[in-house]
């Protein structure tokens, strides 16, 4: 008999996904124009020019063998020197070019880190509402995943509630900033509590604990930075992806980072290589590490993010909704009409609004709003979503 747990995820797409592919085809039924689509994280903003241009001189001035041939298991040395300058000066600390790991971007850097962090029957913290794939990277690890919800409104650490999750069976803690759904940055004073909480944790249960940072959306955001987590806690392990900071989430591009004042950092990081071969995620796509190498410093546009941002919060407040403004990412988190999000949802879809139901995040009662789209169907969408909420109005 086939392995059941990998049937089940193969018939059943996520709650994203399936949303995802309902879009393509009611577009095709309709028409593009008629759909308002914002159900999946998918960059509206072309790539930089720069990585258009570092990839037209890649392919045009590089022996193709070299180019297209394999490199280190763990990545190319100097593509990861490049990375490790540009962590340096971002947070203004040394980094080592040899504890970092070039991965088929952010799914593929938590994978290999849960599988190499992780043993059978430990916990792992998620602090809710949270990316729906955690529970499926988590549990594939043989690992068990423990909600903490964060707190309300904010959805900032709920510290209460994550002391007392903390449990001898812990072995870490997902950390998403800024975060998919909601768009909260944690700011360096909850970090400085958190590193606290942590280490207090490992004195008591004489374990160790791990804060496991997945960044992809690191690079979008409005007004306020992302701290440097390493900086508040030592065993941080940093998983980035270069889908959302330059438009590339085909491309599947990343790494991990171990920094150099982890305790025994060396021997995760070997921990990590022995995860990438059991998985098979070693030598991440060679033509996309050289290309991410020369753009180390480069970003997407993120004005017509602001706009859509700014349109969008502006716009459904004033209609009634109850909204959070994000300080980051390209999600709003909205309040549903109705405490059954889903049947929001199937609602939504009357006036052609794709919206992501909170439930698969963790938390009841919202929607996810991805507005990596164009202006244009922002705009457009404007009367769909102003009808939805009267219908309700109507209703009651």
């Amino acid at each position: 008999m086939i392995n059941q747990t990998m049937l089940q995820l193969g018939t059943k797409r996520s709650a994203i996904r399936e949303l995802f592919e309902y879009g393509k085809r009611r577009k095709e039924e309709i028409g593009q124009d008629k759909v308002f689509d914002f159900s999946i994280g998918n960059p509206s903003v072309p790539a930089p020019a720069v990585l258009t241009e570092a990839l037209q001189d890649l392919i045009a001035n590089t022996d193709p063998v070299a180019l297209h041939g394999y490199t280190s298991a763990q990545g190319d040395a100097a593509v990861r020197k490049a990375i490790a300058e540009a962590e340096e000066e971002r947070a203004g600390v040394s980094v080592d070019p040899d504890l970092i790991y070039m991965t088929c971007g952010a799914a593929a850097s938590l994978t290999v880190t849960l599988n190499a962090l992780c043993n059978p029957g430990e916990e792992v913290i998620v602090l809710a509402p949270y990316f729906p794939e955690y529970r499926v990277f988590v549990e594939k690890a043989g690992a068990v995943l423990r909600e903490v919800p964060c707190l309300p409104d904010t959805f900032q650490i709920d510290f209460s509630a994550l002391s007392h999750a903390v449990t001898p069976r812990t072995k870490g803690v997902i950390l998403n900033s800024p975060n998919n759904p909601t768009g909260a940055v944690i700011p360096a004073s909850d970090l400085e509590k958190l590193g606290n909480l942590l280490r207090e944790k490992e004195e008591e249960f004489q374990s160790e604990l791990f804060l496991i940072c997945d960044e992809p959306y690191r690079a979008l955001t409005y007004g306020v930075t992302v701290p440097y987590v390493p900086a508040f806690y030592a065993r941080t392990v940093v998983c980035y992806s270069y889908s959302k900071a330059l438009s590339l989430p085909g491309e599947r591009i990343g790494y991990i980072l171990i920094p150099p004042v982890m305790p025994e950092g060396k021997t995760v990081y070997a921990a990590l290589c022995g995860a990438g071969r059991a998985l098979g995620f070693v030598c991440a796509p060679s033509l996309m590490q050289y290309a991410v190498a020369k753009c180390k410093n480069a970003g997407a546009d993120l004005s017509v993010y602001r706009e859509n941002r700014r349109i969008l919060s502006e716009s459904l407040s004033e209609m009634g909704y109850s909204v959070t403004p994000p300080d980051g990412a390209f999600y709003l988190f909205v309040k549903a009409l109705e405490e059954d999000a889903a049947a929001f949802c199937e609602r939504a879809k009357e006036f052609e609004l794709l919206l992501v139901p909170s439930d698969s995040f963790g938390v009841k009662g919202y929607v996810r709003i991805s507005y990596c789209v164009s202006t244009e169907q922002i705009k457009a969408s404007l009367p769909a979503f102003r009808a939805l909420y009267e219908s309700y109005r109507k209703k009651d």
